[in-house]
């Protein structure tokens, strides 16, 4: 009977793993586990504190222990390969498909590397090791090396009479790649290609000669983006030379999209989407100290400019209380345009060639708002302090900072990933500095300047 996925029935699996480990029910949480697809518990894993995970990985069989291990984060990967039996280790990496070995192997710690692949026949292990020698952010990385090949001399009952003799194809197969007799790549002959014609048809008369190939070297983020333009379920990976080596498949570019995502979002906070969400207290404590040093600099530096106007501070008090106003709406404008200019990068939306209109129209953008807030702020600063220079030059103060929240969100991120840096990283920190010290900058010089 088929199943259907409800929101109701995935929602509270976490709270009925919690409630479990309060009764201390190893039955029950061993019915729970064991209704669940790998990745769901994965999920449920990272979401526990390493006792609980120690609890629940014990009623997890030998045989899904590596489909969750390549799924979740490696730190915690890494807290469960701890409490592994090696023989059990070598039980779930048999029963993987060659993409998830070799993501396994590349968190199994030396002693236990060489175990599992010594376990291995010959032939398995040669193949892994080759693999293992790419970058896994590239398609090298990325590729299985289960692959169906078939000739192009050759009819379509052929390869029919082929595929059942051999029984079983490998997961996520929606076509065939036809290579020459020394496995250079020829194209591709869809399943859709091969029931729906005519059995005596020759395989080269029906197969895709311009279906996309992808080198070896290509960055996953390039992978990820070539199958969405171009629609494409799987592809084959090619040497510089064109020889077949293996082929990606649409679910590990899924994987691809969701681990940039995660790496976009904890990057804003200068964190490492690999890390445990329920790690050691003082080690999260040590990987934050580090940011937050960051951030005491650049607060440093906005208190340093504060303080060159003190005595325009000490004069009109009103000053202190309206210049949050301008160094905050410098930064919710400024970051705006980094967000944009970031996906733009991200999606190589954003080049050289178009790099200095985006900077206008954004400037352009800075400045409509600006005058349009300005407008606003001086009108509620004048009546507030019943001041109407103040207010004019409130209205002054956010035009510029606008327009220089503009200006630095648009140029930072292209300048960091010139020079090899993150921008989603180093971005949110550099425009900060910006926005805050201009825009007091700013305020309290305009002020030093006509008011005193």
């Amino acid at each position: 009977m088929p199943t259907t996925v409800q929101q109701e029935d995935t929602k509270p699996l976490l709270d009925r793993t919690l409630k479990a480990l309060e009764k201390g029910s190893q039955f029950e949480i061993r019915n729970l586990i064991h209704s669940l697809y790998p990745a769901e518990t994965a999920l449920i894993l990272e979401s526990l504190t390493a006792e609980q995970r120690a609890r629940v990985w014990a009623v997890i069989p030998p045989n899904v222990m590596g489909e969750i291990l390549v799924r979740v984060h490696t730190e915690v990967a890494e807290g469960l390969l701890k409490i592994t039996d090696r023989n059990d280790l070598i039980k779930a990496a048999e029963n993987l498909e060659s993409d998830d070995m070799v993501d396994l192997l590349q968190v199994l710690p030396e002693p236990l590397l060489s175990q599992v692949l010594e376990s291995m026949g010959v032939h398995q292990r040669n193949r892994l090791e080759s693999a293992l020698a790419y970058d896994d952010h590239t398609a090298g990385g990325l590729m299985t090396l289960d692959v169906l090949t078939i000739r192009a001399d050759v009819t379509l009952d052929v390869v029919l009479r082929y595929l059942r003799q051999r029984g079983n194809m490998p997961p996520s197969t929606d076509s065939l790649i036809v290579v020459d007799r020394n496995d250079h790549f020829q194209g591709i002959l869809s399943l859709e290609t091969l029931l729906t014609h005519d059995g005596a048809t020759k395989v080269a008369a029906v197969m895709d000669t311009n279906a996309t190939s992808i080198p070896y070297q290509t960055p996953a983020h390039d992978v990820a983006i070539l199958f969405e333009q171009r629609d494409i379920l799987s592809a084959p990976v090619v040497t510089d030379n064109g020889r077949l080596m293996g082929r990606i498949t649409i679910d590990d570019v899924v994987d691809i999209i969701r681990e940039e995502a995660d790496h976009s979002i904890m990057s804003m906070a200068g964190l490492d989407e690999e890390q445990d969400m329920f790690a050691p207290v003082m080690t999260s404590a040590k990987r934050r100290a580090v940011w937050l040093g960051v951030n005491l600099f650049t607060a440093f530096l906005a208190s340093w400019v504060i303080g060159l106007f003190e005595a325009t501070l000490a004069e009109i008090v009103a000053l202190a209380v309206l210049m949050p106003i301008v160094a905050s709406m410098g930064g919710i404008a400024g970051s705006q345009t980094l967000t944009l200019v970031v996906r733009g990068l991200a999606l190589r939306q954003v080049s050289g060639a178009n790099a200095g209109r985006l900077l206008l129209k954004e400037l352009s953008v800075g400045g409509v708002n600006g005058v349009l807030w300005a407008v606003v702020v001086a009108l509620i600063g004048g009546v507030w302090f019943q001041s109407a220079s103040l207010g004019l030059l409130l209205g002054a103060a956010m035009v510029i900072n606008l327009v220089c929240a503009a200006l630095a969100g648009a140029s930072i991120p292209v300048v960091l990933d010139k020079v090899g840096i993150d921008p989603a990283l180093a971005g949110g920190v550099l425009l900060t500095t910006v926005t805050d010290v201009i825009g007091f900058m700013a305020f309290l010089g305009l002020a030093t300047i006509f008011l005193l």
